[in-house]
């Protein structure tokens, strides 16, 4: 089943307002777990963050876009652009603790893992500290890649951290 996207404008200004909106709309929508949810950022004359969901084709498509449109958010169909930054995918729920590269792969809709800096992917036993956030990205290609960072004992990490200490916080 293709999917039908929907842009979802709520003059959202950050990234964790944004996934918080996700999840919100995921539980209050009831949405199935095979819905896409992702970020975008779009820079115009009013910078800011909008959110897509990707549902399967059929009536939730119009049964959900009547609901977010009566709650005053303005929707579109479509996506802004082909790169957005997943919060919600196949499997994230999943994504908790501890696990190898391998079981990123088998349990979501991620597609590959990169590592920062190096040219090649991670060996498949290599684990992957999630600390309950994993913001894979989608390429241009039409891929959902992991970008993690190596960390303190041969681990990876994802290289988007769940509470980013904010520029200059120091000073």
């Amino acid at each position: 089943m293709t999917p039908q996207t929907l842009t979802i404008d709520a003059d959202t200004g950050n990234l964790p307002a944004a996934d918080h909106l996700l999840h919100a709309l995921a539980a209050e929508l009831d949405l199935p777990d095979v819905v896409f949810g992702c970020t975008h950022l779009v820079r115009d004359d009013r910078p800011r963050v909008v959110v897509s969901l990707a549902l399967p084709s059929g009536p939730l498509v119009s049964t959900v876009e009547e609901r977010l449109t009566a709650q005053g958010h303005q929707v579109t169909r479509g996506i802004p652009d082909a790169v957005g930054r997943a919060v919600l995918y196949p499997g994230s729920a999943l994504l908790t603790g501890t696990l190898t590269v391998t079981d990123v792969l088998a349990r979501s809709a991620i597609d590959r893992v990169t590592v920062l800096g190096t040219p090649h992917p991670p060996a498949s036993h290599t684990r992957l500290v999630t600390n309950g956030h994993v913001r894979p990205r989608w390429t241009a290609d039409g891929e959902l890649v992991l970008t993690a960072m190596p960390a303190a004992g041969g681990v990876l990490v994802p290289f988007e951290v769940p509470d980013p200490t904010p520029c200059c916080a120091d000073h």
